[in-house]
C-alpha cells in the first residue's frame, strides 16, 4: 500500500504548473470564440458589484473578475403576437447563453484557473424567494462592461443588437489590468413604444416602473404565479369548482410551462423597442409603418391579462385595452421578513389607490425582527425610511411575525388587536386606506 506522499496523483503534482495568465482581450476573445456576440471584462472590486457583494463573498469569494457577454436573439420571433414563437426564442437563446458560459468555464479550468457561471435565468436560489434570488445581477455587470445601458423599460439595450440580446456572466479568479468601461451614452431612444405596448401599464410615460404589475402578468407562470395557481387548485372543492376558477386553456398553458419551461405572457416592451444599430433603420425610415407592423398587432391582440383587483394594472387595461380579458389573481409577493416587507413596499405600491392620500406612518416592530420605519404616502408616491422621522399621523406597533402573518391573511387584524400583538395609535381608518395601496 503506497503512502500518501507516494501516491501517483500526489507525485504528479510535486512540480505544479502555474495557472496561465490572461489579458482582458484574451478573455474577451475566448468568450467570443465560445459563441458570444459581444463581451467585456471588469473587476468585481468595482462599485457596480456592490449590490451583489454579499452574495459574491458567500458563494464566489475567490472571484476577481467577471466576463460579461451577450448572445443575440432573433428579432421577428420576439415581435410576433404568437407568444409561442417569442418564448421559443427566449428559451433557445437562454440555453445558448448557458452553453457559452460553460464552454468558457471549461477552458479556464483546463488552464488551471477557477471559474463559475451563474445561470442566465433559472435555476435561482429559490429558498430566498421572494427576496433576492439571484447571486449576480447580469444587467449591472453588463452595464459596467460597456455592453449597453438599461432603457426606459428596464431592459439592457446593446448599442448594436438593441434589447434583442440575453446576458451571461462568468466569474473568474483572474486579475486583469485593462478593463472595459461603461458606455458614454444610452442607446435608449425614449420613444415610449414600450409604454404604449405594455398591456398592464407597468411603464409610465414619465419613466416610472410598476414592478408588481409586470410581475403579476408577464411572469404569471413563474414563481409566485405558480404558488397562486396551486392555491386555486387546493381551494377548489372538485373539478367543476376548479373549472370555474381556471379555464381549460389556462390549465393547458400551465402544463406547457411546467413541461417545456416557463413562458412569458407578454414581454411586449422587448418586441417593440427600435433601439440599436442593427434594429433602428425601419423605425427611422417610417415610424408609422414600424408601429403598424410591430406595435399595433400586440395592442390589438385579444388575450387574458392577469391583474390584482383594485390595482393600477386593472385600471390601465380596462381603460386602454377593453378588448382584452381581465383576470383577477391573488398577490403572490408575500414578504417573509420585515426587511423584505420594507424593501418591497415601493415595488408593490399602487398609485391609483393613493390619490389624495397624505399620510405618515411610524412602524415599530418587535419580537423576532426588531425594526423601525417611517412610511410616507404623498402625491401618489411612497417613501420608506428605516428610522422614525417627523410627526406621524398613525403609529403601528406590532410583533413582526404577527404582522407578516396578517399580511399573508393567516389571521385577521381583530385577532391580533385583541391579543395586543398589533397596536394602532391614531385613526384606524387611515390604516385601511393605506392597506388599499397594496391590493
Amino acid at each position: 500500500m503506497t503512502t500518501h506522499a507516494q501516491h501517483p496523483t500526489v507525485l504528479a503534482h510535486q512540480s505544479p504548473v502555474a495557472p496561465r495568465t490572461w489579458t482582458a482581450e484574451e478573455l474577451r476573445r475566448l468568450t467570443m470564440e465560445a459563441g458570444a456576440d459581444d463581451a467585456g471584462v471588469v473587476s468585481t472590486a468595482r462599485p457596480e458589484f456592490d449590490a451583489d457583494r454579499a452574495d459574491l463573498e458567500e458563494f464566489y469569494p475567490w472571484a476577481r473578475s467577471a466576463i460579461s457577454f451577450v448572445v443575440r436573439m432573433h428579432r421577428e420571433p420576439v415581435r410576433s403576437p404568437a407568444r409561442s414563437a417569442a418564448n421559443l426564442e427566449f428559451h433557445h437563446a437562454g440555453e445558448d447563453v448557458n452553453d457559452v458560459a460553460r464552454a468558457v468555464v471549461r477552458r479556464l479550468e483546463d488552464a488551471r484557473g477557477r471559474a463559475a457561471n451563474p445561470a442566465m435565468g433559472f435555476p435561482l436560489e429559490m429558498s430566498r424567494f421572494p427576496g433576492k434570488i439571484w447571486t449576480v445581477s447580469h444587467k449591472l455587470v453588463a452595464e459596467a462592461a460597456g455592453l449597453g445601458k438599461m432603457g426606459v423599460h428596464r431592459n439592457l439595450i446593446h448599442p448594436k443588437f438593441g434589447n434583442f440580446a440575453l446576458l451571461g456572466t462568468v466569474l473568474t479568479d483572474i486579475d486583469v489590468e485593462q478593463q472595459a468601461q461603461p458606455l458614454d451614452f444610452n442607446p435608449c431612444l425614449e420613444c415610449k413604444l414600450c409604454v404604449a405596448a405594455c398591456p398592464v401599464g407597468a411603464i409610465s410615460p414619465k419613466g416610472e416602473f410598476q414592478f408588481s404589475s409586470c410581475y403579476t402578468h408577464n411572469y404569471r407562470e413563474f414563481m409566485g404565479g405558480f404558488t397562486s395557481w396551486v392555491e386555486q387548485v387546493a381551494d377548489s372543492k372538485d373539478a367543476r369548482d376548479y373549472r370555474k376558477k381556471v379555464d381549460d386553456d389556462e390549465s393547458a398553458s400551465w402544463w406547457q410551462s411546467l413541461s417545456y419551461g416557463a413562458n412569458y405572457k407578454a414581454a411586449y416592451c422587448l418586441a417593440v423597442c427600435p433601439a440599436g444599430d442593427d434594429v433602428i433603420s425601419p423605425f427611422l425610415e417610417d415610424r408609422k409603418a414600424h408601429m403598424d407592423a410591430v406595435l399595433r398587432p400586440l395592442q390589438k391582440k385579444e388575450e387574458k391579462v392577469y391583474v390584482l383587483a383594485g390595482s393600477d394594472a386593472e385600471a390601465h387595461v380596462t381603460k386602454r385595452f377593453p378588448h382584452k380579458q381581465v383576470r383577477h389573481v391573488t398577490n403572490s409577493l408575500r414578504p417573509m421578513t420585515i426587511d423584505a416587507l420594507l424593501n418591497g413596499m415601493p415595488l408593490t405600491f399602487q398609485a391609483t389607490a393613493a390619490k389624495e392620500l397624505d399620510l405618515r406612518i411610524h412602524f415599530t416592530f418587535f419580537g423576532k425582527e426588531a425594526a423601525r420605519a417611517t412610511v410616507v404616502v404623498r402625491d401618489g408616491a411612497i417613501t420608506v425610511r428605516r428610522v422614525h422621522e417627523g410627526e406621524a399621523d398613525l403609529h403601528v406597533t406590532a410583533d413582526s411575525q404577527t404582522w407578516l402573518g396578517f399580511l399573508r391573511k393567516d389571521h385577521g387584524l381583530a385577532w391580533a388587536l385583541l391579543r395586543r400583538k398589533i397596536r394602532v395609535h391614531g385613526d384606524p381608518r387611515l390604516l385601511m386606506r393605506f392597506g388599499r395601496c397594496f391590493p
